[in-house]
């Protein structure tokens, strides 16, 4: 309120003063709040959208992830029963390579054996068959005749 006193003028009091001030501050206050509640509200608009835009993007992926794992399981499956087959074959394989080495092992290391004995007892009794010459030792770079040889295994 302003006062018109004859002789002084207009005067403001101080409690006008102050009022006015405290209303210029809750002005610049709303001011502050009403722009800080707009780029909130912008700010939660933007976020709505984004998880909007993540949804509708995320449900596609999760459906081709979700098929892509059944797909692995049936593969997972599809190759266990590929390896307990072969599992098995390896077993029957080895079981039938016993069979065999017990089968036959035995009596073909006995002909084996008497071929051999037949053999070295053919060629023992030839007279036509060359003599072996002298085998030869080597000691400290020399050549050393058998003949010598036995005669110093003996000293």
């Amino acid at each position: 309120m302003l006062r018109n006193d004859p002789g002084s003028g207009c005067a403001v009091s101080g409690g006008e003063v102050a009022g006015i001030l405290v209303a210029v501050f809750w002005a610049i206050l709303v001011s502050f709040l009403a722009v800080a509640l707009a780029r909130l509200a912008q700010t939660l608009r933007a976020t709505t959208k984004l998880v909007a835009d993540v949804t509708d993007q995320a449900v596609p992926l999760l459906a081709d992830a979700s098929s892509a794992v059944r797909s692995a399981q049936t593969q997972i499956d599809r190759v266990d029963a590929i390896a307990s087959d072969v599992q098995e074959v390896t077993s029957n394989a080895s079981a039938l390579s016993a069979t065999v080495a017990s089968t036959f092992g035995g009596p073909l290391v006995k002909v084996a054996a008497f071929g051999y004995g037949v053999r070295r007892a053919i060629g023992g009794r030839r007279e036509d068959a060359p003599a072996k010459p002298a085998r030869r030792t080597v000691i400290v770079g020399r050549t050393v005749p058998s003949a010598r040889r036995g005669k110093r295994k003996k000293d």
